[in-house]
């Protein structure tokens, strides 16, 4: 795709981990993504189709037995949050087997585990101090901002790809239009030059 052959992993080797991108799914075709977790995990997972088609796509996760834990059909997005019961690899997929000439584009955020303490002694047993309780807020406070940002970046790249197809529509009919008008003033050019030709020979014939 012209716009996002962006293939973005980021990992935050800590408590939490986060793995976000942004990949093509072609037609008629199925995409997975596994991730080995221990039991007791959390799991949050936000998918949107930025590109192609109805902007739709099936989405279904299981667990390492193979059971369903989330399905659904011709999405533009969503989100699933989710507790793993045992350890195990568990498998996110995106299918676009339904559609037989448009691939889409897909943005995936996986996340898991908890966060870890911004401070080594910041627990929630105890009180927190005061420099604690903002250094606190201004972490929510960013997390916010990025995520506004991830929004806000996906919206752009949407309504990019948008206006770029309606562009590329815009340069085919003009294209056609000038090739129709060139055929038409020929068309007509002919028509008036035969209506002469025939003129010329009926004068011809009379003398």
């Amino acid at each position: 795709m012209r716009i996002l052959g962006l293939f973005s992993l980021m990992l935050h080797i800590a408590t939490v981990c986060c793995t976000e991108l942004t990949f093509e799914l072609p037609d008629n075709e199925k995409q997975c993504f596994y991730e080995d977790l221990e039991a007791g995990v959390k799991i949050d997972i936000d998918y949107q189709v930025i590109a192609g088609g109805n902007y739709d796509v099936d989405c279904f996760v299981t667990d390492p037995q193979n059971n369903v834990l989330y399905q659904e059909r011709k999405r533009q997005y969503d989100s699933f949050s989710y507790a793993t019961t045992s350890k195990g690899v568990y498998k996110v997929c995106f299918s676009n087997e339904f559609s037989t000439f448009t691939h889409k584009t897909v943005y995936l955020d996986f996340r898991s585990g908890e966060e870890a303490p911004l401070l080594p002694d910041m627990n929630r047993a105890t009180a927190l101090t005061q420099m604690e309780s903002a250094c606190l807020s201004i972490h929510e406070i960013l997390k916010v901002v990025a995520d506004s940002q991830t929004w806000y970046r996906l919206r752009e790249a949407q309504d990019r790809i948008r206006a770029e197809d309606l562009n590329e529509r815009i340069s085919y009919w003009s294209i056609g239009e000038t090739v129709l008008l060139f055929v038409v003033s020929l068309g007509q050019v002919l028509m008036l030059k035969s209506f002469f030709t025939e003129k010329k020979t009926n004068v011809a014939a009379s003398t």
